[in-house]
């Protein structure tokens, strides 16, 4: 196995050598696909394994009736061809062979559906979680919000973490996991039931985890909800398996699984973090330090559409460079990211109040743009969230 992989790698670096570009080695994701991988990833769940074996079932089955179909219809083309004599029967309809070609087919069907019924009806059984996770989609990222359990009350964005010049430069090396890792992963204790609550703040997302055996839609104004109970300790990968818009390619979902002992770690690290981060809204800010907050900001939540020049992308979305809201009075501006805009989410549920007027305060001195009005404080976007 080893030795395939290598030739693998050896042939797909040949390849990009001829095409004039860098070549490197190509391994298995953690937790991801795996290089020449035919089938389904290693389950870590139970619904996983069951939905595994009702693949190779189903495939079974049918190849099973391929072979008996076909192999009566080519022995019959061959041995019963007029090249050896044969004349064709005339006989009419056979009231036994009606009834058998209804009722085999049929009790095919229902071997097959009683064990994928029982599989579907376990799926949607979100009762009795050990804690619930509310995961809202949103272009391009995702919103974590720890709702009930141990962690009750943690809530963070999880965004693409690959480098965006990997991403737009092709000559520059790719990571082992290119466009399937994040910034904040999912952190969750081994062998507890975990139930995801899943929605939307703008277009429907999917959210998966192939070795979970777990997908669910996430739809704006909906609420639906999975579960999975990871059995093995490690890092898990998956992706928003929904046409999202232009970055759909690039909106991983990562769950790390964890021992009891760490994830409790986790947790009172991740609340001390949060305190940490929690700003006093009334604080008074200077310019240098809004742009410096708001640059990393605009980083995290902006440049995938507004780009780093904020040119924005002609004919789906515009420029912040000379843009008239950017460079005219604060409320407009202050309104836009509380509430959004056309394809552009409302920031008011995923940024505190220093954040968006950190980001606000970096494209109004930002570029060409010279805003009169051209700090932003966050007791300002308090006030106007109210």
């Amino acid at each position: 196995m080893k030795l395939a992989k290598r030739v693998q790698s050896l042939m797909l670096g040949a390849s990009l050598l001829a095409a004039g570009l860098p070549a490197w080695a190509v391994v298995d994701s953690e937790g991801g696909p795996a290089v020449r991988q035919l089938n389904f990833q290693q389950p870590v769940t139970r619904i996983a394994e069951e939905i595994y074996s009702l693949h190779n079932l189903m495939l079974i089955i049918c190849l099973v009736i391929f072979i008996g179909v076909f192999g009566v219809m080519f022995y019959s083309i061959l041995k019963h061809r007029r090249s050896l004599g044969h004349k064709p029967a005339s006989f009419h309809e056979s009231t036994a062979v009606e009834i058998a070609w209804t009722i085999v087919p049929f009790l095919i069907v229902i071997g097959m559906a009683l064990p994928a019924t029982k599989t579907v009806v376990a799926m949607k059984d979100t009762s009795n979680a050990d804690i619930t996770i509310k995961a809202t989609g949103m272009q391009w990222k995702w919103g974590y919000d720890y709702l009930k359990g141990e962690g009750e009350g943690i809530s963070f964005l999880s965004a693409l973490s690959t480098p965006r010049e990997q991403v737009v430069n092709a000559s520059v090396t790719k990571n082992d996991n290119y466009l399937i890792e994040v910034d904040n992963p999912v952190v969750v204790p081994v062998n507890k039931k975990i139930r995801i609550v899943t929605t939307a703040n703008d277009v429907i997302h999917g959210w998966t985890i192939p070795a979970f055996g777990v997908k669910q839609d996430a739809i704006p104004g909906f609420v639906r909800d999975t579960w999975f109970r990871a059995e093995k300790i490690g890092t898990y990968r998956g992706q928003c398996v929904e046409l999202c818009g232009k970055e759909h390619a690039f909106m991983p979902i990562v769950v790390n699984v964890v021992s009891e002992d760490d994830y409790k770690k986790w947790v009172d690290g991740k609340k001390k973090e949060m305190a940490a981060l929690a700003d006093d809204p009334n604080k008074t800010w200077t310019v240098d330090e809004l742009k410096q907050r708001g640059e990393k900001v605009y980083a995290a939540n902006c440049v995938a559409c507004h780009q780093a020049t904020g040119k924005g992308v002609p004919g789906a979305f515009p420029a912040l460079d000379g843009s008239p809201v950017v460079n005219g009075p604060r409320a407009e501006q202050i309104n836009v990211l509380l509430n959004g805009r056309k394809a552009m989410p409302a920031f008011k549920g995923t940024l505190s109040e220093t954040d968006i007027a950190a980001v606000i305060t970096y494209t109004r001195n930002s570029w060409s743009n010279k805003a009169q009005e051209n700090i932003v404080q966050p007791a300002e976007v308090l006030a106007a969230r109210k």
